[in-house]
């Protein structure tokens, strides 16, 4: 009787198991879980993960810089004085945190306590977009929102936050940089379809090379030496730059309205993600070679998205809003209340 009971059970986990394979037949990525957090009209931009963690910083705007324990699925602190949280940056080498802000100031925090350092107010024009790390000269670069006519970088020591100089550049529009860590920066210049060659030490530009598109996303892959970049506009894609002639070596279409992009080395996977709530999953099959292997749908205005280096998991934010337009036409968005959710999908 014992032994049936054993046999039929161990029939029963195997029948399951199959189930389960057979119900992800097809799949690319599955959703794990939806987890809603406390919110007010607040939007969001940037997602990021600390390094070899599970938190993932949440810039809220209105609610500030908020961490989430993807392990334990939950939220477990906002950062203190962190109001208009837009991009942050973390350095666990350095025990720093970084937040681009709205009001264009930057908050440094202890990485480890979350304890606010100080807020340094940086630009009078507008708001802060994001920032990126140069391991090669340990300095933190911070690039200014849209603007009628030039972006401004702000470069600091990573360690201490010391301001060291401010860049200026004849665009619109640039985005967070590529950087290959052996002395090069790979700037986009969103609205002109440039990447331009910076160096890191002193950002004076020693190439620039024309692209197919509204460039806004650029990573620098260090296994194929490519800087992987993706377009917004009428003609969304992504596509590779060999960074040693300037050229443009493959491309591939891509969803509407990008804003976010990762890479899957072990499954040798990009994934890019949209406005519009579409994934698009691109297999590489070289340096130069990419197909798509298909499209997942998550949810509407879940663009921003970080992948997980320890085991590729996707995860995203987004808020229900209704809009409305007033009697000038002009259109108003609200973000419902506590409405806000992070999406974690799990590749398959």
């Amino acid at each position: 009787m014992r032994l049936g009971s054993v046999v039929l059970a161990g029939a029963v986990a195997v029948g399951a198991t199959a189930a389960a394979h057979a119900d992800e037949a097809g799949l690319l990525y599955k959703l794990e879980s939806a987890v809603s957090l406390p919110s007010t009209d607040s939007g969001w931009d940037y997602i990021k993960m600390q390094p070899g963690t599970g938190r993932l910083f949440l810039a809220r705007d209105v609610d500030g810089l908020t961490v989430f324990d993807v392990d334990q699925n939950k939220a477990i602190a906002t950062v203190e004085n962190s109001k208009g949280a837009n991009g942050p940056l973390l350095l666990p080498q350095y025990n720093r945190g970084y937040v681009a802000n709205t009001d264009g100031s930057l908050l440094s925090f202890d990485l480890q306590t979350l304890k606010p350092i100080q807020r340094l107010g940086l630009d009078k024009d507008g708001g802060l977009n994001s920032g990126v790390h140069d391991p090669a000269t340990k300095q933190v670069h911070f690039i200014t929102g849209t603007r009628p006519a030039q972006s401004t970088w702000y470069t600091l020591d990573a360690a201490t936050g010391k301001l060291l100089k401010t860049t200026t550049f004849p665009f619109k529009k640039m985005d967070d940089p590529a950087i290959d860590g052996a002395g090069n920066i790979y700037a986009p210049a969103r609205k002109d379809n440039l990447i331009l060659k910076l160096d890191s030490k002193t950002l004076k530009e020693s190439a620039r090379w024309q692209v197919p598109c509204n460039v806004s996303k650029t990573r620098w892959q260090a296994s194929t030496k490519r800087i992987i970049a993706a377009c917004v506009g009428d003609n969304p894609q992504m596509f590779s730059v060999d960074p040693a002639t300037g050229k443009v070596s493959a491309t591939v279409a891509i969803g509407p309205s990008i804003d976010g992009i990762g890479i899957d080395e072990k499954r040798k996977r990009i994934v890019t993600s949209s406005n519009d709530g579409f994934v698009t999953v691109i297999q590489q099959k070289g340096p130069d070679q990419f197909a798509v292997l298909g499209t997942v749908t998550t949810r509407v205005e879940a663009r921003m998205m970080y992948m997980d280096e320890r085991n590729a998991n996707l995860y995203f934010v987004t808020a229900d809003s209704t809009t409305t337009k007033d009697a000038s036409g002009q259109e108003k968005q609200v973000y419902h209340p506590n409405s806000f959710v992070v999406l974690t999908y799990k590749p398959i």
